[in-house]
């Protein structure tokens, strides 16, 4: 019994690499970014989805019936169970319904939720799944295509929120929609260009476009949201959005120049916000952090031409997502 606590201890310590002490001062963001598989612990979402951590997650093959997963070399294809027997089923009906050949998955959390080193301020308690807006091509990615590939962007060059209609088709508004449709998704993330694109073309079947919201960038994705699953009271939810569809003075203020305004230079700098250490998260997120790993098969097998030398460049910093 001593023998296995002290196995299970060590095991927790080469997890991180660190004791209780350089974890709190240590950024979150590399704690957590280290870390190769899963928390043996049963599924649960912990925390807020921009401060928090995930437990018991699961990754999503690297190649299904359609879809295929981007970006591989990042280990962020990992979530709850649920959001990814969500993406495995949108993938499945869109094809079946909507005529859309399949999805190319971006990020959903790391293995074991918590702060990324780069990309998201959010996608941190296994809730959050980026879909690109490109349909999946008829063939399967190289390793070195899934890491090279840029997302196209929908939104006219120079511009915000122009939508450029020589590449969005009503192939795409009938994806967002299906991915809208379910009752666990929360809300979905696209770019306000989009948003109004839905808003002029939904018909009188408008109920689903409440879900859709608009935020910064998100011109070459959509980033879907599912609610906290029933059960795990440790999940803090996201404040409803307000009634309607969306598309009134809330959508007008994101088609304006204001929230794309350059803010004046200031008199003086602002220091810069300290990263976020273990301290800042919820307290159960040490646990996860320190619990035994469940290994990585999965992972392995959703790393892409693992046998192969594939030269992949490092990813560059992109600004902040929500």
């Amino acid at each position: 019994m001593r023998r296995t606590m002290i196995a299970g201890l060590a095991m927790s310590f080469c997890l991180t690499g660190l004791g209780a002490t350089a974890q709190d001062s240590a950024p979150a963001k590399e704690l957590f970014g280290r870390v190769a598989g899963p928390a043996e612990l049963q599924p649960d979402a912990i925390g807020f989805y921009s401060r928090g951590c995930a437990s018991g997650t699961v990754a999503l093959p690297s190649d299904g019936p359609a879809w295929q997963v981007m970006r591989p070399s990042r280990n962020r294809y990992w979530g709850l169970p649920n959001l990814v027997a969500y993406i495995q089923r949108l993938a499945v009906d869109a094809r079946q319904n909507d005529g859309w050949p399949g999805l190319l998955v971006g990020d959903l959390s790391q293995p074991r939720g918590g702060p990324m080193p780069f990309g998201h301020s959010s996608h941190q308690i296994g809730l959050d799944v980026d879909i690109w807006f490109d349909p999946m091509p008829d063939r399967t990615l190289t390793p070195q295509e899934r890491e090279t590939i840029q997302a196209t962007s929908y939104i006219k060059k120079g511009t915000n929120v122009t939508l450029d209609r020589s590449k969005w088709t009503a192939a795409h508004s009938r994806l967002i929609k299906r991915a809208a449709s379910y009752p666990e998704v929360e809300r979905i993330f696209v770019n306000a260009g989009v948003k109004k694109q839905l808003c002029d073309t939904a018909g009188s079947d408008r109920a689903w476009l409440q879900k859709i919201r608009p935020w910064y960038l998100h011109d070459d994705h959509l980033h879907v949201r599912l609610s906290c699953p029933p059960g795990m009271s440790g999940c803090k939810s996201q404040e409803p959005t307000e009634k309607g569809d969306g598309c009134g003075a809330n959508l007008s203020w994101w088609l304006s120049s204001v929230p794309y305004a350059r803010p004046g230079k200031p008199t003086k700098p602002e220091k810069p916000k300290p990263p976020m250490t273990l301290a800042g998260l919820p307290s159960a997120c040490r646990t996860v952090l320190d619990a035994p790993g469940r290994g990585s098969a999965a992972g392995a097998e959703a790393a892409v031409g693992a046998g192969a030398e594939v030269n992949i460049p490092l990813p560059t910093a992109r600004p902040v997502l929500n």
